[in-house]
């Protein structure tokens, strides 16, 4: 199983690689403005939808729900790079350097996954995927409030280890989904 968990991992991640950096293309390192705050509720707003979608059973917006994930996870890949960049980084990047630097932050993703997987031994193949949403938005909760309380907590791993359980879980969920076999989609996260 670990096997193809593997293989299920890299080919969404690439997915998701592919359209961040055809987006980077495009939009430059727009997402450079946004404060981690910013990228906290912009995740917010991605889950929210997916989780009211959840519960009404339809949607009027076409707006691929599978996409929202994506986008969640590019969000998340974003806030980490965010987290490594120093203060006075200048808002337009070099898209190598950005490709890097998504490259660093997955690869330490997927090395966190793996253990995981190995002491949970995958239980999240057995969870349903609205847990997995509701999971996602708790995450979101625990994050703002480690914001606001500007990152002064007494037991808390902080906001980077919450960025990287959010993208495993939508992982979980396209995975769960069958997205890793589909075709590459073009929405998600700027």
């Amino acid at each position: 199983m670990e096997n193809q968990t593997q293989h299920e991992y890299d080919q969404i991640i690439g997915q998701c690689r592919a359209l961040f950096l055809a987006k980077t293309h495009d939009y430059g390192t727009a997402w450079r403005i946004m404060r981690l705050p910013s990228i906290t509720d912009q995740i917010y707003i991605k889950a929210q939808r997916i989780r009211s979608i959840q519960e009404k059973g339809t949607q009027l917006v076409a707006d691929n729900v599978d996409g929202e994930f994506v986008a969640i996870i590019n969000y998340c890949v974003i806030a980490l790079m965010q987290l490594r960049l120093p203060p006075n980084a200048p808002l337009d990047l070099d898209p190598a350097d950005v490709a890097a630097a998504y490259d660093h932050e997955t690869a330490e993703n997927r090395r966190l996954l793996f253990a995981k997987n190995h002491d949970y031994g995958e239980a999240w193949r057995q969870m349903r995927i609205e847990s997995i949403t509701d999971i996602i938005l708790m995450k979101l909760h625990r994050t703002k409030q480690i914001e606001d309380l500007a990152g002064r907590t007494q037991v808390s791993e902080g906001v980077e280890a919450n960025y990287r359980d959010m993208l495993n879980y939508a992982v979980f969920v396209l995975i769960k989904k069958g997205f890793a076999e589909a075709p590459a989609r073009t929405s998600g996260a700027e």
